[in-house]
């Protein structure tokens, strides 16, 4: 076992089908399929949800130490409706995942033996309620894994003390544009009606973040644009050569592929500029396929033969 992926399995609920998601079990998913399975520290229900959820860490081979059944609250769900806007989402109250238990949170760290693991995944929804926020707090006093924050904010979800608690714990935090605006907003008051930054006072600002929150390093993805990284050491690592796929489907995911190949690159002592183009590109591949995480196993023989 490697890494530890820490948060919501849920499943989304569209007009005409169901699917699996949750951005940590998407990053899990993903790491499974290049034979990295993380320790997945979940809650979900006592029902069907749950058994389909189960059924994910089954097909991807994934061990269930982590994975706690709650007797009262339904596994994750969220519901999407489609409007002449485009996609509205609406996450459900009181889920399972809002719940994870502390003890046995922590429990399953050592029973993996992951104690030392390289990197421990969590964002910021399944920080929501106070029992899920205290077992995120038990796991990572539980390692000495480098402490990756995929901020990943949903509408509502999230609040500004939230956020600053989740930067404080974070080593590594990565975000996207919407994201990195919203950050500019809380902490600089750059609101979004502020007259456009030049690209220096952008750079400025975030390595600002870095320093507020004593961050080793702040991840800006770009979608096809690429991504850029902020190192503490005032290191600017700009991955522009991000080849686009030959025709996009779904963006919905490619932040979570992003996010599991950085950690597979940590993994494997791959070199940083190395880790980001592959994260890049994999992540546009996402962009090229129905959904978060491919239906098909075999999606992933290339990668697999690429990066040997």
């Amino acid at each position: 076992m490697s890494s530890i992926v820490f948060g919501e399995a849920l499943v989304e609920e569209f007009p005409a089908e169901q699917v699996v998601g949750g951005a940590p079990f998407n990053v899990a998913r993903h790491l499974a399929a290049f034979l990295a399975p993380p320790l997945v520290i979940t809650r979900i229900g006592d029902d069907r949800n749950g058994l389909a959820v189960r059924a994910e860490f089954e097909r991807f081979v994934m061990p269930e130490i982590g994975v706690q059944v709650d007797a009262l609250e339904e596994t994750g769900r969220m519901l999407v409706e489609r409007t002449q806007a485009g996609q509205r989402f609406t996450l459900l109250p009181r889920q399972a995942y809002d719940f994870i238990d502390p003890e046995r949170a922590a429990a399953s760290v050592a029973a993996a033996h992951v104690a030392d693991a390289p990197v421990v995944y969590f964002g910021t929804l399944a920080q929501r309620e106070e029992c899920s926020r205290l077992a995120l707090a038990a796991v990572l006093g539980a390692t000495s894994a480098q402490r990756f924050l995929d901020l990943n904010l949903r509408p509502g979800q999230a609040d500004e003390p939230l956020v600053t608690r989740a930067l404080t714990a974070a080593d590594v935090a990565k975000v996207n544009e919407a994201e990195l605006q919203a950050l500019f907003q809380w902490y600089f008051q750059i609101g979004p009606d502020a007259p456009p930054l030049a690209a220096e006072e952008v750079h400025a600002a975030c390595r600002a973040l870095v320093d507020r929150f004593a961050l080793d390093a702040l991840i800006v993805t770009l979608g096809h644009r690429g991504s850029v990284y902020f190192g503490a050491d005032g290191s600017l690592v700009a991955n522009r050569d991000n080849p686009a796929p030959p025709f996009v489907i779904d963006t919905a995911g490619a932040g979570d592929a992003f996010s599991a190949i950085v950690m597979l690159g940590r993994e494997r002592g791959w070199p940083l500029e190395l880790t980001l183009a592959r994260a890049n590109e994999f992540a546009g591949a996402i962009c090229a396929v129905p959904g978060a995480v491919p239906r098909d196993m075999n999606f992933y023989d290339k990668w697999v033969a690429r990066w040997r």
